[in-house]
């Protein structure tokens, strides 16, 4: 559980709550189903209209990364990683079939594979970095929904905000429901920029650094097996490797 995530949507709705008691105004008065309905449904008919179906639905799955990130796995790779140099430098690569069916990485396994076959170093760079570029595009495709939502909050919001006027407008003889249309009027634009930067934007920001932290094990990973390839010596490649963790 990454609890800076919990911690910091719990302060940025606490300051909206506070900022709104100490100016002496009441919680009910930023709960308005109207403005609510027009921000949250005009800013999801608008990604909808911008996305593929399937780049929605797996964005709405890597939102669990906010909160949930995956684990960097990074030192633990590299440490596999230096036992395979020294089994393929000591031994020979072939020695390296039973790593194979112990390795839980799908990409790792692919690329064993690839090794102990005998494909030479950029046959296999170039399968790999195939794979590896469809994963980060296809990734890269489902975070940018919330980018998207991110920019199209705050404008939809200041839709509700004229929608709000023009139903104050319409009632002006009435004083009775003037009250209620400027407040879906004023409530939609905090909405849409609440949401917006509050939100959305903070969750892109972060799926697209825990996106880049997976994609630079894979790389680690396919520069390691080509590097095993051509039988570079294990520290060396171990040293050369150090830089995917910073």
């Amino acid at each position: 559980m990454d609890w800076s995530s919990l911690v910091g949507l719990a302060l940025a709705l606490l300051g909206i709550v506070l900022g709104q008691a100490v100016e002496g105004g009441h919680l009910s008065s930023l709960l308005q189903p109207a403005a609510f309905l027009v921000v949250v449904f005009g800013t999801l008919g608008a990604v909808l209209l911008q996305s593929r179906m399937h780049h929605v639905m797996e964005g709405v799955r890597l939102l669990r990364w906010v909160f949930v990130p995956p684990v960097d796995n990074r030192r633990a790779m590299l440490r596999r990683i230096a036992m395979w140099s020294n089994i393929a430098r000591r031994e020979g690569i072939l020695q390296l079939e039973p790593q194979l069916e112990l390795e839980q990485d799908a990409f790792a396994r692919k690329g064993l594979r690839l090794l102990i076959d005998g494909a030479p170093p950029e046959r296999m760079r170039e399968i790999c970095n195939l794979e590896l570029d469809q994963y980060e595009a296809r990734m890269r495709s489902a975070a940018r929904i919330w980018e998207a939502a991110g920019g199209y909050a705050p404008t939809v919001g200041i839709l509700g905000a004229v929608l709000g006027l023009i139903h104050v407008m319409e009632n002006l003889s009435d004083p009775a429901l003037l009250g209620s249309g400027i407040a879906v009027a004023f409530v939609a634009t905090i909405y849409g920029v609440g949401l917006a930067n509050l939100v959305f934007l903070p969750c892109f920001n972060k799926l697209k650094m825990l996106i880049q932290v997976d994609v630079s094990q894979r790389e680690m990973v396919v520069e390691a097996l080509a590097a095993i390839a051509n039988y570079e010596h294990p520290r060396q490649l171990e040293e050369r490797l150090q830089g995917y963790l910073q």
